[in-house]
């Protein structure tokens, strides 16, 4: 039951803070970048989908390695998750009039644009930071720097996912 729980909370994080950050190896396979992407999580098709553009090279990243990384940072919450998976592109009209916002004309000016291709991570493990907030966080740290003790500011799980 416990790790349902925690793939359940993995999920809502990913859901309520929705902007990470995509690690990816950059196209020589040693450096690794990492890049500000809007997640489109979808549980029930065990991945995660981003809008991307053929011309920014992930296709050739993720081709030298697959592997990625997405950070979450619920800055307003104190709660975070690091999501480990796998990336592939694909070319999917039907999947970007889906995805498609108002936000994504910041980057192409209609979702017919060729350039527009999907990103799509199966995530393989999750960590996640879950504090009970930014008000009660503040309190446990000064209350712990007083007494000298350990603040408890959350769980901190690792699950499959």
């Amino acid at each position: 039951m416990t790790r349902k729980r925690d793939q359940d909370r993995a999920w809502e994080l990913i859901e309520e803070i929705g902007l990470c950050m995509l690690v990816s190896h950059d196209e020589g396979g040693e450096i690794l970048r990492a890049r500000p992407m809007s997640a489109h999580p979808r549980r029930d098709e065990d991945a995660i989908y981003f809008l991307t553009d053929l011309r920014s090279h992930k296709d050739d990243e993720i081709e030298i390695n697959e592997t990625v990384c997405l950070c979450f940072s619920g800055s307003g919450s104190h709660t975070y998750v690091s999501v480990s998976g796998t990336a592939n592109l694909l070319d999917d009209r039907l999947r970007v009039a889906e995805l498609w916002s108002p936000a994504a004309r910041a980057f192409w000016e209609s979702k017919d644009d060729p350039n527009i291709r999907i990103l799509k991570v199966r995530p393989s493990l999750a960590e996640f930071w879950d504090s009970p907030g930014k008000i009660v966080t503040t309190v446990k740290m000064a209350a712990a720097a007083i007494s000298g003790s350990r603040p408890d500011l959350g769980s901190n799980r690792k699950v499959l996912l």
